[in-house]
């Protein structure tokens, strides 16, 4: 079957504007796009760039927008793509490097921000640390977060703001937050608890729409908006009681 592959192309080195390139490939229909990406390269055009790594949709390396949808590349069938003519251009809300690769550094720097690591204040046991499966079951979703970025590329909010965080870092907070072995839940819900972090988000639901893994972002970060209001409410009646137990002048 041939398809007329329309690859968004750019070298800021030597182009002033972005444009589009048409190859015609007989592609099978349960061919990867992906597999598609690397016959360009290695049979028509070998100044393509673009990233991969895994090729099995582990490390996110090869996000891209697909006829309008941010996906990974190795886990689109050409037979998924409607249509004889897909249409590859590189995430939005990036920087683009070359071509379909985009600069991820502040993306990365997004999520280093949020410290998406343990962080406990006890003894390092001799063994592991123990969190029972229903401590667990909490984050078992969260945890398949592979940072392809493709949730901040659907995200209108990342595109209109870039200061907002964005959904994959809040993921990863949701994902210490709610971790049973963390002692800085408090600490982490305070940094969440602003305009261009958990309260950023308005429901867009993008963001868990594209997700190759399946999470519900949105959800994701709901759960740490009720999470900062919960600890408000605790906040106030801590405040009220101590008030009440005042002796009176």
């Amino acid at each position: 079957m041939e398809t007329i592959f329309r690859i968004h192309r750019f070298n800021p080195e030597t182009d002033r504007e972005p444009f589009f390139r048409e190859y015609r490939l007989d592609a099978e229909p349960n061919l990867r796009v992906l597999d598609c990406l690397n016959r360009i390269k290695w049979e028509h055009d070998g100044g393509l760039s673009y990233r991969m790594s895994c090729a099995h949709g582990v490390c996110g390396s090869c996000a891209v927008k697909i006829n309008g949808r941010c996906t990974l590349a190795c886990q689109t069938l050409v037979r998924d793509v409607a249509g004889d003519v897909v249409t590859i251009e590189p995430l939005p809300s990036f920087k683009v490097v070359k071509d379909l690769i985009v600069d991820l550094d502040a993306f990365m720097a997004r999520v280093a921000c949020i410290r998406p690591f343990l962080l406990s204040h006890g003894p390092v046991p001799d063994r592991e640390r123990p969190q029972s499966p229903e401590e667990r079951k909490k984050i078992d979703e969260v945890i398949r977060c592979i940072l392809c970025a493709c949730c901040t590329g659907a995200c209108p909010v990342s595109q209109g703001d870039p200061n907002y965080l964005g959904p994959a870092p809040l993921v990863q907070a949701f994902r210490r937050i709610f971790d049973s072995r963390d002692d800085e839940t408090s600490a982490r819900l305070a940094q969440m608890d602003a305009p261009d972090a958990a309260w950023g988000c308005v429901n867009h639901f993008e963001c868990t729409r594209v997700c190759p893994k399946r999470i519900p972002i949105t959800k994701s970060i709901n759960f740490i908006k009720r999470e900062i209001e919960k600890t408000r409410d605790q906040q106030i009646m801590t405040e009220i009681n101590r008030a009440e137990k005042r002796p009176e002048d």
